[in-house]
């Protein structure tokens, strides 16, 4: 990646930020386009150490000037920015709508008028599966969401598929399973709820586990995500694949949190009811099929989670005071 110049949109949140910072220490020439929302994790923080390195534009993916003038002379586009809650989609739809599939198509638009062979990365989500019929689920699996997130995030994904098709994008799609790691925001549990069980045990709190907890989920640290995010700019053969991105080792729910409560030294959980708007979106037992992406990239995850909390834990107790 060294000299290249690459867009993060979204760049101040979660994964777009440590995708910064892995790109910098690459030597690229990194520019982040963000509307700076706190609510869904934006935290000047989270480039604390590379901020003089990194081109911040203060903008929206619904604002076509913004737009524009962020896809300027980039050879690299990574697209992680988004409304990510998977309630709020089901209260505010249309917002939704606006963020994740508007906004996509105006991004995906710039990049048409300005021409020129860019390698596009879309970041989608394993929410797109909705309830699954097998597990592992692989690419072929039919899409039929639960919830709006869902449809809106699938949108954008064949968005990308028609830019590729017809207008010579380069792009490629991963739908990420549940990530985990440093710079998430702990404010709140709409989203990323691994990360928000940690700041619950790190302040001795009660962890809530919905049923009986023995819902499979896959878990995913954000490094090996970012690792993925990068092996997908560099190749051609990913261009125009929809490829899965997780661990491929379920575990479930209930023993992810006990591991969190063990590791950090703290906290308790209890079992409580699903709450009504949560049920109406609960996808069951996720596992990702990761065999298609292992052959087009060469990617494997490498952070087991015992090792991934251990990392994310020690991060939170050195900067508490910038996440709570």
């Amino acid at each position: 990646m060294k000299g290249k110049k690459i867009l993060i949109t979204g760049g101040m949140g979660f994964i777009g930020s440590n995708l910064a910072h892995r790109l910098v220490e690459e030597g690229a020439r990194v520019r982040v386009l963000d509307n700076f929302h706190p609510d869904y994790g934006a935290n000047p923080f989270n480039l604390h150490g590379i901020e003089k390195e990194v081109e911040i534009i203060q903008g929206d993916v619904r604002e076509e000037a913004d737009v524009e003038k962020a896809v300027r002379d980039v050879e690299i586009i990574f697209h992680l920015a988004a409304q990510v809650s998977h309630v709020d989609s089901m209260s505010q739809p249309f917002y939704d709508l606006d963020v994740n599939a508007r906004g996509t198509l105006i991004l995906l638009e710039a990049c048409r008028k300005r021409g020129g062979s860019i390698h596009f990365i879309y970041g989608g989500t394993r929410g797109q599966y909705g309830r699954l019929t097998r597990t592992p689920v692989d690419e072929t699996h039919p899409l039929f969401p639960r919830d709006i997130y869902g449809v809106h995030k699938t949108a954008g994904e064949l968005y990308t598929l028609v830019y590729t098709s017809a207008f010579g994008l380069q792009g490629v799609s991963l739908r990420i399973s549940n990530t985990y790691g440093p710079r998430h925001q702990m404010k709140h549990p709409k989203y990323g709820v691994l990360n928000y069980f940690i700041r619950l045990a790190l302040d001795n709190q009660t962890i809530p586990i919905y049923g009986d907890g023995s819902q499979l989920r896959d878990y995913i640290y954000v490094e090996d995500v970012v690792k993925a995010l990068v092996l997908a700019a560099r190749s051609s053969e990913a261009t125009g694949e929809v490829l899965n991105l997780g661990s491929g080792h379920p575990m479930p729910f209930r023993e992810m949190v006990e591991k969190i409560v063990k590791i950090c030294g703290s906290g308790r959980y209890e079992f409580v009811p699903f709450p009504e708007e949560r049920k109406r979106i609960e996808t069951g037992d996720f596992v990702a099929d990761t065999s298609r992406i292992t052959s087009i990239l060469g990617w494997s995850p490498q952070i087991s989670l015992e090792e991934g909390l251990m990392k994310t834990i020690e991060f939170y107790k050195k900067f508490h005071a910038f996440y709570w």
